[in-house]
């Protein structure tokens, strides 16, 4: 049985004639341990099915299920000690006027944890920080640094599922790999299981197992990371982003209607 299942979600905005259709009821589903990419440009839907997934927009319809279990579009807190977040601005993601200390204890007193100390510096440890961190504020800290606060704090309540915004894309090149690692280490060492939202193909290759493309809100394709790596696809918009993320093509400037490549590719 799958630990996480999304069946037939989808998630509007507006109404009338300013009606959006940002996710259109797709499914997906992910076995405990495994890491799971949602892959598409900007705008295509795959943060707002993060967003669903984590209680974040209650404003949705299909099914989705933990461990077998249907969730309510309003999370009970018990949920947030399963499945955590870890967002893309490393910046807006901590209060600039609390310490370290203060952001990672927030969650240990919401939900009314033991050994309160003994949590934050193993999360600490874990992300390669350290206790010489715990008491400094958010601008004392590097964008790198930032974000594996944000990281510590998603892992102090021991989840089973991490989802991941593009949780590198703020981030300098120079360290988007260190953090990158950092996650697939802690993946392998809890067991955890990810679902990682990203635009670059790279990232999605390096971190997950299986991933699916999105286009307009529709999984086009789903496909595990050796077919990618192989070019083993079906779907001419998942060619394209093959293709663009190979290195600039002057042919892939002038984009064909995107609509049209999935249509055809889905006969």
């Amino acid at each position: 049985m799958a630990l996480l299942e999304v069946r037939d979600l989808a998630v509007t905005f507006g109404v009338g004639d300013s009606l959006t259709r940002a996710v259109d009821g797709i499914s997906f589903a992910i076995e405990a341990g495994q890491s799971y990419g949602l892959v598409g440009e900007s705008g295509c839907g795959k943060s707002t099915v993060l967003r669903a997934v984590s209680g974040l927009n209650p404003d949705w319809t299909g099914e989705i299920l933990l461990d077998g279990q249907r969730l309510l579009p309003r999370r009970e807190r018990a949920f947030y000690k399963l499945v955590q977040m870890v967002f893309q601005d490393p910046y807006g993601s901590l209060h600039p006027r609390h310490t370290v200390n203060a952001a990672l204890m927030e969650p240990i007193i919401i939900h009314g944890l033991d050994d309160a100390n003994g949590r934050i510096v193993r999360a600490l440890d874990q992300v390669q920080l350290g206790p010489r961190f715990r008491f400094r504020y958010p601008h004392q800290l590097s964008g790198g640094q930032r974000q594996r606060v944000a990281i510590a704090r998603a892992l102090i309540l021991e989840p089973k599922v991490l989802l991941l915004d593009e949780p590198t894309s703020a981030l300098d090149v120079s360290i988007q790999a260190e953090v990158l690692n950092l996650l697939a280490d802690i993946r392998r060492d809890n067991h955890l299981t990810f679902v990682l939202v990203s635009h670059d193909l790279a990232v999605v290759a390096h971190m997950c197992d299986r991933l699916g493309v999105m286009l307009k809100g529709r999984l086009v394709e789903e496909l595990s990371v050796e077919q990618l790596q192989t070019g083993a696809v079906e779907n001419a918009y998942t060619r394209h982003l093959l293709a663009a993320s190979k290195g600039y093509d002057r042919r892939l400037a002038v984009r064909a209607d995107d609509t049209d490549l999935a249509v055809r590719d889905d006969g």
